[in-house]
């Protein structure tokens, strides 16, 4: 049997986690450029507002060291691409993407944000556990 390109894109869509939207804050909650840890469902995300159109959520799990910091990162950019750097060991990563510009074989999680009545909603898989 030969697999088309939609019978392949079809295969791939079953196969990814479903996502759900869930509240993490207000956005009044956020200082700009400066991040904050929530936890949504059972996983610890790390919030950064740079304006009010632009917030960006990745794991607060550093991982270099597996530790829950990045919320604690020195955010900036590297030309147009926001960045937020580890506070243990300042590796540079792009916060829409996740890419380690310090070490190709790091990767940080990311997450879709968006607003929705001045509160900020993060996509999670819809697997994870809904926290008490």
């Amino acid at each position: 049997m030969t697999m088309t390109l939609a019978d392949t894109r079809l295969t791939a869509a079953a196969t990814r986690p479903a996502l759900i939207w869930e509240r993490a804050c207000a956005v009044a909650d956020l200082e700009p450029s400066w991040g904050e840890a929530a936890l949504i469902r059972m996983k610890q995300i790390a919030l950064f507002l740079l304006s009010p159109t632009e917030i960006y959520a990745v794991d607060h799990r550093d991982p270099h060291t597996e530790a829950n910091v990045m919320a604690r990162g020195i955010v900036g950019s590297k030309g147009d691409r926001p960045t937020i750097a580890s506070p243990l060991h300042k590796e540079v990563y792009d916060l829409g993407t996740g890419e380690c510009f310090t070490n190709p074989m790091l990767v940080l999680n990311t997450y879709e944000t968006r607003v929705v009545g001045g509160y900020i909603e993060v996509a999670v898989e819809s697997g994870l556990l809904k926290a008490a």
